[in-house]
């Protein structure tokens, strides 16, 4: 990671650690802890700062250091607490950007492990102290590493399960020292308030190894701080976590716990918090916790079943919410389109209201011209012309309005009229069905009787007909010259249409030849842009064409080229006559221009 904005101070004491010795670097670390704390908390200046103590390795290097053996340091103790606190300060609120991964996985472990092992070390010197002071120097510089490590755990919570895991912390929590086995505990009891969820993540073995030695503290420790301290520290995991009260309270290593609780002296500092913790492990109390934990399952086991209902609902869900939507959509487009048609109209009605406007002006300044045009004699005239023909449009426009008003008023007895004739018409259609379906369901009655009257009547109809209507009688030999010359009417008309069919097949050669000749010279470059055998492509084969092509052509030269005197009085369509011997051309020369296409 590189800085983006160098501080001047930060960078000179990276590059005064680079090229001082081994011996002096710890000592120019502990420059860092000025410029820090003249930094204000909390502010972006200050995260500036970390970003580059980081980006510079110098947090790295105080990790070194704080690896190495303490009597080979400058400055000993001293310098290796005051280190903590800056690496425990330069840690909390950095962040490594790039090298999330290296900063979270290995450096802050890493730095968790070097506080341990630094404890550790602290309290095997503070054991083997003679000395009141150095037993008092050395418990205060104990006391700065367990605060600069608790620092460092209330910044990055994840850290808890390395301390709690580790075989250091659980040799620290089991010394017998008054002093530093309280202040251990005491900061794992601030860690627990911390998350005390950790607690139970780390493995039963471990976990009963911290309790056994704070049960073990309470029960044996004369010191009334360190069973103070214990009780506390026990009465917070049993509240925290049920499972651990479980432990305590149906455990075979823990039996009898309660009755030796209620042997402790009654009158000491924490007996307010030692009858919490034996009314904790009372029967009462496990009942409670038992019910307790029946009624959590019970809402664990509704919380799933009301999961489940509730994902089979939301699987219906798309298809109520697809039509509630369409139903939006539509109503939306909806209130679109008559704000629209509302504004539309709006703008019609503003148009038509200025052009009114604009009528009546310019009808105004019309009328003032006419006044100005007309002879004062006739204007009395013009006026009264100009009234009549308002009158008579004013008349136009009532006659107008009033007929289609009238047409307003008639329409429900056009409508009630026109329903009547389709009624009318139906009920014909219907009847017309009826009889006819009566009389062909209708019974056989058979055929009635001629009379004689009907008889003659009859006869003297088909008699009449075919005294109308004569019959032509055609002898054998006109039939057959008939039959003969209708055979060679077809032959003559089958030998002719394989005529017509070839001269229709060359009329539609030709056609096809025209249009593709025409479609050419359409797409054909100009003069200027030919190029190549471009010109060659409209060459004609045939020579009264080319020669008709040459006399158009220089026709129309010599017409653009005479002078302007000579064209007077000449029409466009007067032809130029040509000499013949300017006629002369060679076939294949005749070259027709076009236009290119876009």
């Amino acid at each position: 990671m590189k800085p983006m904005g160098r501080d001047p101070r930060i960078l000179s004491l990276a590059a005064e650690v680079a090229v001082s010795p081994e011996q002096n670097v710890p000592v120019i670390l502990l420059k860092l802890k000025e410029i820090i704390n003249n930094t204000p908390f909390g502010s972006s200046e200050l995260k500036k700062v970390k970003q580059d103590i980081y980006c510079y390795d110098l947090i790295q290097y105080c990790l070194l250091v704080l690896s190495q053996d303490c009597s080979r340091i400058q400055g000993g103790w001293t310098t290796i607490s005051q280190l903590t606190q800056i690496l425990s300060h330069c840690c909390v609120g950095l962040e490594p950007g790039e090298d999330a991964e290296e900063f979270y996985n290995e450096l802050l472990p890493s730095a968790v492990e070097n506080f341990l092992v630094l404890g550790r070390q602290l309290q095997t010197c503070f054991i083997n102290a003679a000395k009141g002071e150095e037993k008092d120097a050395l418990l205060h510089f104990f006391e700065i590493v367990t605060d600069s490590l608790f620092w460092l755990l209330g910044g990055h919570v994840q850290l808890i399960q390395n301390v709690l895991r580790s075989d250091h912390f659980l040799h620290l929590l089991q010394t017998d020292n008054v002093q530093v086995g309280s202040t251990v505990m005491t900061m794992l009891q601030n860690i627990l308030q911390i998350n005390s969820g950790d607690l139970l993540r780390i493995e039963v073995k471990t976990l009963h190894s911290i309790l056994d030695e704070v049960v073990f503290k309470l029960l044996s420790t004369p010191s009334p701080v360190i069973r103070s301290t214990a009780t506390r520290l026990l009465l917070l995991m049993a509240k925290s976590h049920q499972e651990i009260l479980i432990l305590l309270r149906l455990s075979a290593c823990y039996k009898g716990l309660r009755s030796l609780l209620n042997k402790q002296e009654p009158g000491t500092e924490f007996s307010q918090e030692l009858r919490q913790l034996i009314g904790l492990l009372s029967p009462k109390v496990y009942q409670e916790v038992e019910e307790q934990k029946l009624h959590q399952a019970a809402c664990l086991i509704q919380a799933y079943w009301k999961g489940f209902q509730t994902r089979k609902r939301l699987k219906k869900l798309p298809s109520a919410v697809i039509t509630l939507q369409r139903s939006f959509r539509s109503k939306r487009t909806k209130m679109l389109l008559k704000l629209s048609r509302q504004k539309e109209e709006e703008d019609c009605r503003l148009q038509l209201q200025l052009q009114r406007q604009r009528a009546m002006r310019l009808s105004r300044e019309l009328r003032l011209s006419m006044l100005e045009i007309v002879h004062p004699g006739q204007v009395e005239k013009h006026n009264r012309e100009i009234e009549e023909k308002s009158a008579l449009i004013i008349q136009k426009h009532w006659r107008g309005y009033r007929e289609r008003k009238n047409f307003r008023q008639q329409r429900p007895s056009l409508v009630e009229y026109k329903a009547a004739v389709t009624l009318q018409r139906a009920t014909l259609k219907f009847l017309a069905k009826c009889r006819k379906k009566k009389k062909l369901f209708s019974p056989w009655r058979g055929l009635r009787e001629l009379t004689d009257a009907r008889r003659v009547e009859l006869k003297q109809q088909v008699d009449d007909y075919i005294r109308r209507h004569p019959g032509s009688e055609v002898s054998d030999v006109i039939s057959r010259e008939l039959h003969s010359q209708a055979q060679e009417r077809l032959q003559h008309y089958f030998m002719g249409r394989a005529l017509e069919e070839r001269a229709q097949q060359h009329r539609e050669a030709l056609m096809a030849r025209i249009s593709t000749n025409i479609e050419q010279l359409m797409k054909a470059p100009s003069l200027k842009e030919a190029e190549g055998k471009e010109p060659e492509l409209f060459l004609s084969r045939s020579r009264p064409v080319a020669a008709k092509a040459k006399q158009a052509h220089l026709t129309t030269l010599k017409h653009i080229q005479a002078p302007w005197w000579k064209k007077l009085g000449e029409e466009a369509r007067d032809e130029i006559d040509v000499p013949k011997d300017e006629l002369s051309i060679e076939l294949g020369t005749l070259f027709i221009g076009g236009t290119k296409p876009p």
